[in-house]
């Protein structure tokens, strides 16, 4: 079935419904609540069919041409407009606009709200559900005549409902001026931007301060809004007006109502029990009765308590051991701290119903941990995938260098978290883009500041790119030694060989000289043999010829350089030097293949006959036979010898 929506198909004005319409839908947000929007129209009877276009027509000039029926202006507003953006093409456009949506919003709220009231149902109907689908759609519909830019987005859905309500109690209270002395078409003409040239810049409605200004920027361009100044003022107006008297027929402040009352402009039926309770649970306190600063109170203490009961736990339960395992469990902190977060929001919002300053203060700071969380899941997330996929003994990259790559999803991982942290801190209104334009004038500062760390960081770049050591190799240092366990992006963690952990700097690691024992194609075998000294040169000859034999026979042992000589006759044994190199892989198969050899070559050595020699002095033991028979004369010559020589 088609539907009459009359004057939106009428030549120029279709064309500018359209633009609007394309405006309103710019996201997925804006086009369902426009899709709801419509089809409750339709239900509620506000579009008619086909057949009743031309009573239709008629009904509609009859109202708009009598002032005193304002509400019947609205409803003929809203039948020809019902999926279009508020006409905010003037500054009367943009006030009618939004007197004839709230007023059929007020009057839909009402009806649902009574109508819950007098039921026994604990939840809403179907059909009370569609109305108060139309009533948001509605009061989202109004709030598009505000500037809201200042608010950040985090709060701008709740805070933009406070201040339509407040907007509309003042203009409740305060005189307004007729329609026709307001500069502009009415409303639900959708003069073209560019027609309204003669109009002013700014309209402020008498006696008061609300200014509608045009939009000279953004998307927005040409179109009358309440400023940004005068949104800000709007609480202010409003708490000073009203406890002036209602000039409109309304018996009651709807805004009070929705400030003061849980739920989502329907208060649900437990809020009995607070009105059946003291009268000052209902007294005010900064715009929040007391019963909701007592509630918030309660799950604040709630919320401290369960958190630091699960800190608790999480101190005292055993750390496992798998490294996917705890890459598993550390997913679960964020994922747990978004769904608190996202559950304190929705019982302050939708249950509690904090409003003002307390609901900015609490959704900016709920936003911000939800961001912070997914941040932190994100990164989480990227290094869950790098355990399983990357480190998993199917994997095909075991031939990577498992360190290089670590780092490297580590430095992705931290930049999509950096990206999602940013993402999140435009939602509270922090000017992100802004701060990262300003990095380039505080760039050289930060460079300076920085200059350790990044010399640091390109100093573990050189250690890659030069390949001088990976993980798991054991090298020596200068002054220390040790199994090389992990490059990271400041420092490399050397395991030394009494167990301890060494941590050294990047930079100071690439300008020492370093010896890397694990690179050794070649593990050199040679072993001085000594042998006893009452081994025959026979003997002698035949262990060297069959160690040489044995040598150039082995399958791990190089053909050159190879020898086996008799190198000396040292203080306790014979030395026989045994020199070749062993094909090893590491260093424990180069230990593997020399045990083997050493035992063969003993047995080369008790076969032939002889044996190892061992520090040793031999003692010999005999009788003293004394002095020569000719060395017995000996004093008696000297004295004959002296006597000749006193004679002569």
């Amino acid at each position: 079935m088609k539907f009459d929506l009359v004057r939106m198909f009428d030549g120029k004005f279709r064309r500018e419904i359209t633009h609007r319409t394309a405006f309103a839908f710019r996201n997925a947000s804006s086009l369902f609540k426009a899709a709801v929007f419509g089809a409750c129209l339709i239900a509620t009877g506000f579009v008619q069919p086909v057949n009743a276009q031309q009573a239709a027509k008629a009904e509609a000039a009859t109202e708009l041409a009598d002032p005193s029926l304002d509400f019947k202006r609205a409803r003929a507003y809203l039948r020809n407009n019902p999926i279009s953006p508020a006409d905010t093409a003037s500054p009367r456009a943009t006030l009618e606009s939004f007197l004839y949506i709230l007023r059929e919003s007020n009057t839909l709220w009402r009806e649902v709200r009574n109508s819950f009231e007098q039921s026994s149902s604990p939840f809403l109907t179907a059909e009370q559900k569609d109305k108060l689908l139309l009533v948001n759609a509605l009061l989202d519909k109004a709030a598009m005549i505000f500037d809201l830019s200042e608010i950040p987005e985090a709060s701008r859905d709740r805070a933009s409902i406070e201040i339509t309500l407040q907007f509309q109690e003042i203009l409740d209270r305060i005189p307004l001026p007729q329609y026709e002395d307001i500069p502009g078409q009415p409303a639900g003409t959708f003069a073209t931007i560019t027609g309204t040239s003669d109009l002013p810049e700014t309209w402020t409605i008498p006696g008061s301060s609300l200014t509608l200004a045009r939009q000279t920027s953004g998307e927005r361009k040409g179109h009358y809004l309440i400023s940004d100044d005068s949104v800000a003022r709007i609480p202010q107006d409003y708490s000073i007006v009203r406890q002036l008297p209602l000039q409109s027929d309304r018996s009651e402040d709807l805004f009070e109502y929705y400030i003061y009352t849980p739920g989502n402009l329907i208060a649900p039926h437990w809020y009995k029990l607070i009105q059946a309770g003291p009268n000052w649970l209902h007294l005010h306190f900064a715009d929040q009765a007391y019963w909701q600063w007592i509630a918030l109170a309660l799950l604040v203490g709630l919320y401290i308590t369960i958190g630091g009961t699960y800190v608790s736990w999480r101190r005292w339960k055993a750390v496992p051991v798998s490294e996917r395992a705890r890459v598993t469990l550390a997913i679960r902190p964020p994922i747990l701290i978004i769904l608190a977060a996202s559950l304190f929001r929705y019982l302050c919002e939708d249950q509690i119903n904090v409003t003002g300053l307390p609901l900015q203060a609490i959704s900016t700071l709920t936003t911000a941990i939800i961001w912070s969380a997914s941040s932190w899941l994100a990164y989480q997330v990227l290094q869950l995938v790098y355990v399983w996929c990357f480190q998993s003994p199917r994997s095909q990259l075991q031939a990577l260098d498992a360190s290089l790559l670590r780092t490297g999803f580590r430095v992705f991982s931290l930049a999509v978290a950096l990206l999602v942290l940013g993402y999140g801190a435009t939602k509270i209104g922090i000017p992100v883009y802004g701060v990262i334009a300003g990095l380039g004038v505080g760039g050289l500062a930060i460079a300076l500041a920085a200059q350790p760390t990044i010399e640091n960081l390109i100093g573990g770049i050189i250690l890659y790119a030069d390949r001088m050591v990976r993980v798991g190799e054991f090298c020596q240092f200068d002054d220390l030694a040790g199994t090389v366990e992990s490059i990271g992006i400041r420092s490399t963690r050397i395991r030394a060989l009494d167990r301890t952990l060494i941590t050294v700097a990047n930079a100071d690691l690439a300008k020492r000289k370093v010896i890397n024992y694990s690179q050794r194609d070649q593990f050199h075998f040679r072993h001085k043999i000594g042998l006893r000294y009452d081994t025959s040169p026979e003997v002698l000859k035949t262990i060297s010829t069959n160690i040489a034999a044995y040598l150039k026979a082995h399958e791990k042992v190089m053909e050159d350089p190879l020898r086996v000589r008799l190198i000396g006759f040292d203080d306790y044994c014979v030395t026989i030097d045994a020199y070749a190199y062993v094909i090893a892989s590491s260093m424990n198969d180069f230990l593997e293949i020399q045990e083997q050899m050493l035992y063969d070559i003993r047995r080369i050595i008790t076969v032939a006959g002889s044996d190892f020699a061992f520090p040793s002095s031999t003692l010999y033991l005999s009788r003293d036979g004394g002095l020569p028979a000719s060395h017995a004369n000996a004093p008696e010559a000297l004295d004959k010898e002296d006597d000749w020589k006193a004679a002569s």
